[in-house]
């Protein structure tokens, strides 16, 4: 019996036929098809985790983002220093911030800065006030490391007359080697995205709007103050290309056996044969 050869692309494929009539396709035929989709998927997942990577900055998230009234904000620590374990995060509040009470985090002992108010001004209770906490550190009793993350928690006052604007809180991220100082702030025409090391940020917003809860820091349209959600798709995103390329090849391989799988079906024509009588 003749076995079965017939061009699928560029390649010569051999088939073979068991008694069952099943299809066993060449081994030398399914690694070129698997070899090149595993490529493409560990091409896609290392770009889009690449891209994630590049994007995780010190960010922060609030309660509310209403002037005048008490907020939680938190502040999140990806990573640390280019694979350095973080030693100590120095948080810079805005002008109009006068009060702020931290959160007691177990691996970190907590230092208030006070710098004294160019003008005396009055606190929510009409109290005169002449300090203020400019600066809150948090040095670690244990390094964080650079692979783990960390959340510091602060409960302050959003200023009354900031409503419309944005507040940068410049932070330093001391590393056992080297530091990352998130302190970039935005100019004109630009937004956190364009850069590189963005200061965490929140937009304020009037009183009298209700519908805002979480917002975010650094992913607000400076020019025109619109915050949006902190949520990050990158990991579905990533998942779904995964899913999707993984189907490619599976659907790939499903197509070139269904269509060998009809070749072999086919009848194939008596071959015609001469005899001679002497």
């Amino acid at each position: 019996m003749l076995t079965p050869y017939w061009h699928v692309g560029t390649a010569l494929v051999r088939h073979h036929t068991t008694h069952t009539g099943r299809v066993l396709m060449n081994p030398r035929t399914m690694r070129p098809l698997l070899i090149a989709g595993a490529a493409s998927l560990g091409a896609l997942t290392l770009m889009f985790t690449g891209e994630h990577a590049a994007r995780a900055h010190v960010d922060v998230t609030s309660t509310t983002a209403e002037a005048g009234s008490q907020a939680l904000l938190t502040f999140n620590v990806p990573h640390g220093c280019n694979g350095s374990a973080t030693t100590k995060l120095s948080l810079r509040m805005p002008d109009g911030i006068n009060t702020v009470i931290p959160t007691v985090n177990s691996n970190w002992t907590i230092e208030k800065v006070i710098e004294n108010l160019a003008t005396p001004q009055k606190d929510s209770k009409g109290a005169e006030i002449t300090q203020r906490i400019a600066k809150i550190d948090y040095t670690a009793k244990t390094p964080l490391p650079a692979d783990y993350r960390d959340t510091f928690t602060l409960s302050l006052r959003l200023p009354e007359t900031a409503a419309g604007t944005t507040l940068y809180f410049p932070t330093i991220q001391t590393c056992e080697k080297g530091d990352n100082a998130w302190a970039e702030i935005p100019a004109a025409g630009q937004t956190s995205h364009d850069l590189k090391l963005p200061a965490p940020a929140i937009s304020v917003i009037s009183p009298s709007n209700k519908n805002t809860h979480t917002q975010t820091t650094h992913t607000t349209d400076k020019a025109q103050g619109n915050t949006v959600n902190s949520v990050d798709q990158t990991p579905l995103v990533v998942s779904s290309l995964a899913v999707g390329a993984l189907g490619l090849i599976v659907g790939s391989i499903a197509l070139l056996r269904t269509r060998t799988q009809r070749r072999i079906s086919q009848p194939t024509p008596p071959t015609s044969t001469t005899s001679s009588i002497e």
